[in-house]
């Protein structure tokens, strides 16, 4: 998923009456994380609203408290998932409760994501522990691809200017990688979005375990540019479990850790997550 539009994160700061708006303050004294992650792990699942909900609730915390959160977390059942600037209309909506495939739209922007053999992360956290936003974009790839080179995973990071543009303008997150993204050679292992709200920013995103991104073109009307996604357990051939992945990004992640007390979601926010009216906004 592209980072920037138009100079500023893709998804951009809420309005008032969307997912993330709730009044804070901006920009908190003292917003520096000193070096301490509160880490939640959930490796049980949620669905996609909920998940969603936790996500912006723990940016909401970052810019009121000049919290730092590590999420590492998988959907249950598997979902697909839409950007927040994403056209509704590209996807075929009898196509997918025929399908049996759960939907829900992102706060952050970029492009359709399939939710199933993967793990999700989600860090949110002040800006100035990073100093920018494209400065985080770029060091928490960084630190996953440590992470990924611990398990065996050749990896690098994608430069900041693709060599070429796709014959079909893409809508899937995974069918064209973007600068500072995480490869496996010119593959693509890890896709992620940005939003941010006053002085605060959520990035979250996928590392395929297993699967393909297939669903994705089952459901949407136009011609899709070629999967450029990869897994890791079908570039390390043997399969590659969520707890695996995920105690090596702990074991390589800059963390003083605490557990927050955050176990459920706001449920206003679930509800925002779960309205069609939010879904197929666009």
């Amino acid at each position: 998923m592209p980072l920037t539009d138009g100079g500023r994160a893709r998804g951009g700061a809420a309005t008032a009456a969307e997912p993330g708006a709730a009044a804070g303050r901006s920009g908190a004294p003292g917003c520096s994380t000193g070096g301490r992650w509160q880490l939640l792990l959930e490796p049980q699942g949620r669905s996609g609203p909920e998940n969603m909900a936790v996500d912006v609730a723990l940016l909401e915390r970052a810019d009121r408290m000049g919290e730092a959160f590590l999420r590492l977390y998988r959907f249950d059942p598997p979902c697909l998932s839409l950007g927040r600037n994403e056209a509704a209309g590209g996807y075929d909506r009898a196509a997918i409760p025929r399908l049996g495939i759960d939907v829900v739209r992102r706060p952050t922007g970029g492009g359709a994501v399939w939710h199933e053999h993967e793990l999700t992360y989600a860090v949110a956290a002040p800006i100035a522990a990073f100093g920018s936003l494209r400065q985080a974009y770029r060091a928490i790839h960084q630190r996953l691809l440590t992470a990924l080179r611990l398990l065996g995973a050749d990896v690098a990071l994608a430069p900041d200017r693709p060599t070429a543009r796709p014959p079909v303008p893409p809508s899937a997150c995974f069918s064209q990688p973007v600068g500072g993204e995480v490869l496996l050679r010119t593959r693509k292992l890890v896709g992620s979005a940005q939003m941010r709200r006053g002085g605060a920013f959520l990035q979250h995103g996928s590392i395929l375990l297993d699967g393909s991104q297939d669903v994705i073109a089952a459901v949407t009307r136009e011609p899709q540019a070629a999967s450029a996604a990869t897994t890791l357990s079908e570039e390390l051939a043997r399969r590659i479990t969520w707890e695996e992945v995920a105690d090596a990004i702990v074991a390589t992640w800059d963390t003083g850790v605490t557990s927050p007390n955050l176990h459920q979601p706001p449920p206003t926010s679930i509800a925002w997550f779960s309205d069609p009216a939010w879904t197929w906004r666009r």
